[in-house]
């Protein structure tokens, strides 16, 4: 009887095997086919219509508008998942697109991990910007009482989010629910289980979704809402080409967004975004996480492989006039390898590829160094196609975006939900053992105790933020400054930051109430061109006022960059200094202000530092006729990091290799020095 039971035993457990052998080869396939395949689905030209936002009041006049020619900077996220993402349901999330808008307004929300995570202060403007590929389909997947979940490959998925505890066994299903919907769901439309319209009605359904929450969050004047997506498309060699679709208006949209089911290849969603433009449906695309695409964002060449030449630029440039320049997993200004005397250069670096263990390439990842290659192609072949802006944003896929560093809860729900998920903390014994022993490569030792290392957490940042110079706090006023590129970005705080330069602004009073009149009336302001002049030499005017809830600004700075003999060449200026203090002719650094940190409390210097820092500046190395772009960067003073806090009330020491304090900051937009054109496409 025993031996009896042990063969039936034995062939189940055969069975078994090779059913999840058969299973893991045709997701293997549906893998390797999503990775190499151009379009899975055929795009949808559909259009439909939308009744205005109930708070829009239509047609009013923008009298305000016109008037107010100083401008307002406003602040916003516009890179947030919410539970219609399939890999943000994965890890927990149930807040809704309505939830994320209540968030960004100041409202509390839940974490997937049950507790209550609240902003310090509302933002001004968001966009939910889920993934456009799966929209929805997982929580069809997931609820059981929906048609779709009664296909067989939604019964794994069945109720994913009924409880999240958080547990080691969690986490490890959680996982494969991250690693296998999207090859299921594929597997299953190769061999035709499901048809296209079981995908298309689900992403049709989640979209209206997000848009009508839009709409009913939307109060213009006081808080601004836009409909968006993210495209989400990588490389077969995992390089990651994701950007953000934000849309003007939400009257007349596409059906569903263009996905990455719809084209593997970028330049195919410019293609529809143009020929939606054509319809008077306006949109534009913000290229993230650069810093993960191993080179392939900012190359020489196009998808093809082809030299990059005027058409390519032109239609780039038309439909991504911007670069989210920061956010949680990592910030894309520069890399330490890439500018070698910038001493700040190692800011909130995340080497890897996006989710990925592989090493990022960082020539060809960074916004630097693509403002730079744009002036090498320009003088090449006349055609920039990096000629953009930045902004900064969250990417978080709890609807909730984490901007403070002593209140960091992380991006992707219950995995990172705890320092000890995070890496900030030693893993306890339990958990420390039982990962290493299921998957050894997520330990990691340093100072003698083990850390967890779930694809690097431990590099992550409170980031970022959205800035805009606007004229008012509406959908249009706040799209036209993200079209002209007067926009900056910081790394989570509200600094506030102004860019000009001009001929005629040497002997403007940096203390007048006209100044910002001056400056706009006689100069380029940030995202413009100043077109270059025979024989005068511009001034640039810098205007930074610190977040008055965060540490004092320490410099303000304007990084150059140009080309010599076909080099890439740059130079970093600290152009105004805290505390009365003057940069040094001779290395343009400004003095130490004393500013420090005490790492047994995070407690920061308190009379060190200014709440506003003002300059005009000349170049001393200026050569006329010389291309080049001018950017600012304004530094606060040091604060401890998220991980050093983290620490600081788990009562442990920091870890050695990451660096216990940041300096937060901001980005302005470039201004080209340039005899080209602007190439801002705003009409």
């Amino acid at each position: 009887m025993m031996v009896r039971t042990l063969i039936i035993a034995a062939i189940a457990l055969t069975a078994a095997c090779s059913k999840d052998q058969s299973e893991s080869d045709k997701r293997a396939q549906a893998q390797q086919y999503y990775r190499t395949t151009n379009a899975i689905l055929p795009p949808s030209e559909e259009i439909i219509s939308f009744l205005p936002s109930p708070n829009s009041n239509a047609g009013r006049p923008l009298s305000t508008s016109r008037s107010n020619t100083h401008r307002n900077a406003y602040f916003g996220d516009l890179h947030v998942h919410t539970t219609l993402s399939f890999d943000a349901s994965a890890f927990g999330t149930t807040a809704s697109p309505a939830d994320a808008y209540r968030y960004a307004q100041g409202e509390a929300i839940k974490h997937p991990s049950g507790f209550e995570v609240q902003l310090a202060q509302p933002l001004d403007f968001y966009a939910v910007t889920d993934h456009a590929v799966m929209l929805g389909l997982i929580n069809e997947a997931s609820d059981t009482s929906t048609l779709v979940s009664q296909y067989d490959f939604a019964k794994p998925y069945h109720n994913i989010n009924e409880s999240v505890d958080g547990g080691l066994l969690d986490l490890a299903r959680r996982s494969k629910v991250f690693s296998n919907f999207v090859s299921d769901v594929v597997a299953s439309l190769l061999d035709r289980t499901i048809d296209n319209t079981v995908v298309n009605n689900a992403l049709r359904s989640a979209w209206v979704k997000t848009i009508e929450a839009a709409n009913e969050a939307y109060k213009p004047g006081t808080f601004t809402t836009f409909a968006g997506y993210e495209f989400t498309s990588s490389t077969q060699e995992r390089e990651a080409l994701h950007r953000n679709v934000i849309f003007r208006g939400t009257e007349r949209l596409p059906a569903r967004p263009f996905s990455r089911f719809n084209s593997i290849n970028p330049e195919g969603l410019w293609d529809w975004m143009d020929a939606l433009r054509k319809q008077d449906i306006e949109s534009l695309a913000i290229p993230h996480n650069s810093n993960g695409s191993n080179g392939a964002m900012f190359a020489f060449a196009d998808w093809a492989g082809q030299a990059i030449d005027q058409e390519y630029a032109d239609q780039r440039l038309r439909n991504e006039p911007l670069v989210e320049i920061t956010q949680v997993k990592g910030t894309s200004d520069t890399h330490p390898l890439l500018s070698k005397n910038d001493e700040w250069a190692n800011f909130e670096i995340f080497p890897l590829r996006t989710s990925t263990k592989i090493a990022s390439d960082p020539h060809g990842s960074y916004v630097r160094n693509a403002w730079q290659r744009g002036l090498s192609l320009e003088e090449r072949t006349r055609a920039n196609p990096y000629k953009f802006g930045v902004i900064g944003s969250s990417d978080t896929h709890t609807a909730a975006a984490s901007l403070q560093e002593d209140n960091y809860f992380g991006k992707i729900g219950s995995f990172d939900s705890t320092p000890e998920k995070r890496g900030s903390v030693p893993a306890s014994f339990l958990y420390g053992t039982l990962v290493k022993l299921a998957v050894s490569e997520m330990v990691e030792e340093v100072d003698g105790e083990k850390y967890l290392d779930f694809s690097g957490y431990k590099y992550w940042g409170a980031s970022g933020i959205a800035g805009v110079w606007a004229e008012e706090n509406t959908r249009e006023a706040i799209y036209d400054a993200l079209r002209r590129k007067e926009t900056f970005a910081t790394s989570g705080t509200r600094i506030k930051l102004r860019f000009f330069a001009g001929y005629d602004l040497a002997d403007a009073q940096l203390d007048s109430p006209g100044l910002v009149s001056t400056a706009y009336q006689n100069g380029a302001t940030m995202g413009g061109t100043l077109q270059a002049s025979d024989d005068r030499q511009p001034t640039f005017m810098t205007w930074a006022v610190a977040d008055p809830n965060t540490a004092k600004l320490q410099r303000v700075q304007i990084v150059k960059g140009w080309l010599e003999n076909g080099e890439y060449m740059e130079r970093v200026y600290d152009v105004a200094c805290s505390d009365g203090l003057s940069a040094d002719p001779q290395t343009h650094r400004c003095p130490d202000n004393g500013a420090r940190v005490n790492l047994n409390d995070c407690s920061i210097t308190a009379d060190a530092g200014s709440s506003e820092l003002k300059s005009l500046w000349q170049d001393p190395y200026f050569t006329l006729g010389q291309e080049a772009f001018y950017y600012v960067r304004a530094l606060e003073n040091p604060v401890c990091r998220w991980s050093t806090w983290d620490a600081l009330r788990a009562g442990v020491a920091p870890r050695s290799d990451l660096q216990a304090t940041i300096q937060e900051r901001a980005w302005s937009s470039p201004i080209w020095y340039s005899k080209f054109g602007n190439n801002n496409f705003i009409n």
